[in-house]
C-alpha cells in the first residue's frame, strides 16, 4: 500500500510551466508539495538529451517524472532511467487530450484503452523499485458513465498502480483545445469522490479547477490528495501556506522578497554552471508579487527583454523601486 500522504498536496505537470527552474521556485515556496516533471516523451528519452530533459535540483524532492508513451518496453525503460536519476515515482499520463499527442497514441486516448495502460504499468512496475502511478481524466468525449472511469482504474489497479490523479473533466479528443479542455468539459468532483469509496485501498488525488484553501479542505476530508496546477503557477504565493495549513508544520518566516532573493541567487549560479539566461528562469516567477501595490510594474522590469543585459540583482533592484509600499517585500 502507497503512503498516502505523499500525496496529499502537489502541483500538477505543465507542460511549458513546470521546467525545474520552476520546481526550484516552488520547493522554495513549500517544502511538502510533490513536484511533477512537465511531460517527457519515451522517444525524446530514448533518442535525445537525457540529461536535458532530466537533470533537477537536490532540493526538488519528493519529485515525480511524468511520462507520455504507450509502448511498455519503452516505457520500461524510461522507469528505470527516472530510478537511475533519483526520482521518486513514475506518472504515466493517460490525460493530456491535443492532437500531438494523440497522434503518438499516448495521453487521454489511453483511457479506451484500459488493457494496453495495464500492461504499461506492470512493464515499469516489474522495471523499477519506484511508485508509478497513472493521471487521466474521467471519461473521453461524450462518454459521461460513471462506469466508464471505473473499469479503467480498477483494470489498471490490478496491473500494479496503487495512485491515481483524476483530473475531474472529460478529454473531448476532438472539437476543443487543449486549453478549451481544461476550462469546457465540466468539473465533475463527485465521480472522483465516488472513486475513492469504491477503491478504498487506492490513493486517489483530485486534479482540475481548485483554487481556494476551503476546497482543498473539503475534498481532503474525502480523496487522498489534491493536485493544483494553473492557480500554483499563477499565484505561486499560495503555496506559503500549504505546509501549515494542510501538512499541520509550524510556520516559517518567509516573506516574498527572501523568495526572489534566493531566486537571483539561483539564477547566477545557473548563469556561471550552465551559462544559462537569468530571463529564462525569471519567467516562472512573474506572480510572486501578485496582488501587492506596484506588482505590474515589477512584472514589467523582470520581463522588459531592454535589460536581459544586466545582472539578475541589477534587475531585482531596480524591479523593486516599483513598489508603493513599504511592506511590499513581505
Amino acid at each position: 500500500m502507497q503512503e498516502k500522504d505523499g500525496w496529499r498536496l502537489s502541483v500538477a505537470p505543465m507542460m511549458d510551466w513546470t521546467d525545474r527552474h520552476c520546481r526550484y521556485f516552488h520547493r522554495l515556496l513549500s517544502r511538502r508539495a510533490r513536484l511533477y516533471t512537465e511531460m517527457v516523451t519515451t522517444g525524446a528519452l530514448l533518442h535525445g538529451d537525457v540529461p536535458r530533459h532530466l537533470d533537477f535540483d537536490e532540493t526538488e524532492h519528493p519529485l515525480a517524472l511524468q511520462l507520455g508513451g504507450s509502448e511498455p518496453a519503452d516505457l520500461a525503460r524510461c522507469a528505470q532511467l527516472a530510478q537511475q536519476w533519483g526520482y521518486d515515482e513514475v506518472n504515466l499520463n493517460c490525460g493530456c487530450p491535443s492532437e500531438r499527442v494523440q497522434r503518438g497514441s499516448f495521453g487521454a486516448c489511453l483511457m479506451a484503452e484500459p488493457a494496453l495502460v495495464a500492461d504499461c504499468v506492470k512493464a515499469m512496475a516489474d522495471a523499477v523499485d519506484l511508485p508509478v502511478t497513472v493521471k487521466h481524466r474521467i471519461g473521453i468525449d461524450k462518454v459521461e458513465s460513471y462506469a466508464f472511469v471505473r473499469d479503467f482504474v480498477g483494470t489498471v489497479a490490478e496491473a500494479g498502480c496503487g495512485v491515481f490523479i483524476v483530473h475531474a473533466r472529460n478529454a473531448w479528443l476532438k472539437g476543443l483545445s487543449p486549453k478549451e479542455n481544461r476550462e469546457v468539459p465540466p468539473l465533475r468532483y463527485e465521480l472522483v469522490d465516488r472513486l475513492k469509496r469504491d477503491f478504498p485501498q487506492l490513493v486517489i488525488v483530485l486534479n482540475g479547477g481548485i483554487t481556494q484553501d476551503e476546497v482543498v479542505q473539503e475534498q481532503l476530508r474525502v480523496v487522498d490528495g489534491v493536485m493544483i496546477g494553473r492557480e500554483a503557477y499563477h499565484h505561486p504565493w499560495w503555496l506559503a501556506r500549504w505546509d501549515t495549513q494542510f501538512y499541520g508544520e509550524e510556520a516559517e518566516p518567509l516573506t516574498r522578497g527572501d523568495v526572489e532573493e534566493k531566486m537571483v541567487a539561483y539564477m547566477e549560479r545557473e548563469q556561471a554552471r550552465r551559462g544559462t539566461g537569468w530571463h529564462s528562469i525569471a519567467r516562472h516567477m512573474m506572480g510572486l508579487y501578485n496582488g501587492v501595490p506596484g506588482a505590474r510594474r515589477w512584472r514589467q522590469v523582470w520581463s522588459d527583454h531592454r535589460v536581459k543585459g544586466e545582472t539578475p540583482r541589477e534587475v531585482m533592484r531596480r524591479a523593486r523601486e516599483g513598489f508603493a509600499v513599504a511592506d511590499a517585500l513581505s
